[in-house]
């Protein structure tokens, strides 16, 4: 078995991951605070909201990586860290101001607040849900809503976050849930967290299902859920998610290659370095290609999972040795 080696090329996320971790820990204080007692520490949550909007903020030119922020022992907390993550950055593109930058952030954090009230057994069920179980977590965003309704007092704009936890799972056709609201009667914010909450959810790996990559998942989102979404805001969001994060293997009309670079607006044809051709054969010298000036026509598979080990193992050469700082 091929050992692999530490990536050489440092891949930076729009937040550090020490901003990410320490979120995260924080959260679970605060829903744990509200669950024992109904108290929200409006304070704690608010310096959450603006560490993970600054760093946004300062780090505006990476892309999303989602390198390994799925991975964590508390999913629950780290899914609404990473929904606050991904709002804020689409928040950013939106170039919104910062008090308003502030309220989207935060609304992400408390977009399943209401979750509190949902068994955990039902939460992490390794299987299909029966028609009971889907009806409790179906009331999740009105509980939500009634519970930063009951803390008005506490929080800013109480009324914009009711919304944004009440409106996180309708969908623009009227398909959603609990209302079966429709385009303009969902706030404006609700459909930022909705795509934010639905990538980092397809993303993340839980008990009962693989984590899809982010390409599966754009294709996912914007093909096979038409009407779900908000088409300018999800087309902006993919145009700065790394659909192919660096590290990743793709075949392609070239032959086999390992994306080295990843640029605003070509987020589906990256550069990629091609070290074996289309039968698997490593060359004898790997060339360096832009997908862009191809267009997407280039790629013809994502190589991940078990098939990737397989591939490494019959190379005997780990690709990843191509990641240099060169590339």
């Amino acid at each position: 078995m091929i050992e692999l080696p530490v990536r050489q090329v440092k891949v930076e996320d729009v937040v550090q991951e020490t901003t990410r971790e320490d979120a995260i820990e924080r959260m679970s204080t605060t829903f744990r605070a509200v669950e024992e007692s109904g108290q929200l520490d409006a304070v704690a949550l608010q310096k959450i909201a603006d560490s993970i909007m600054m760093d946004v903020i300062d780090r505006k030119e990476n892309l999303l990586q989602l390198t390994d922020i799925r991975l964590h022992d508390k999913y629950t907390f780290a899914h609404s860290v990473n929904v606050a993550i991904i709002s804020a950055m689409i928040g950013g593109l939106l170039k919104l101001p910062k008090d308003e930058l502030s309220i989207l952030t935060l609304g992400g954090l408390l977009h399943d607040l209401g979750k509190i009230k949902v068994a955990s057994e039902i939460l992490n069920k390794n299987g299909r849900l029966n028609d009971d179980e889907f009806n409790e977590i179906k009331h999740h965003p009105i509980e939500g809503a009634r519970r930063i309704e009951a803390m008005a007092s506490m929080l800013p704009k109480p009324d914009i976050l009711a919304r944004i936890a009440r409106e996180h799972h309708e969908h623009l056709d009227g398909t959603g849930y609990p209302d079966h609201k429709k385009e303009n009667e969902i706030h404006k914010f609700s459909k930022v967290v909705a795509i934010a909450d639905v990538y980092d959810a397809l993303t993340s790996e839980r008990s009962y299902k693989k984590p899809y990559t982010p390409s599966v998942t754009r294709n996912i989102m914007m093909n096979l859920s038409k009407g779900h979404f908000d088409e300018n805001l999800i087309r902006l969001f993919f145009n700065n998610v790394a659909v192919y994060p660096v590290g990743t293997i793709l075949k392609t009309i070239y032959g086999f290659g390992i994306v080295t670079k990843c640029e605003f607006g070509h987020t589906e044809t990256p550069s990629i370095c091609v070290f074996a051709d289309v039968q698997g054969k490593m060359l004898d010298k790997p060339e360096r290609i832009d997908l862009k000036d191809d267009g997407t026509r280039a790629i013809e598979m994502e190589v991940s999972g078990i098939e990737l080990l397989h591939f490494i193992h019959h190379l005997t050469v780990n690709p990843m040795i191509y990641l240099t700082e060169e590339a």
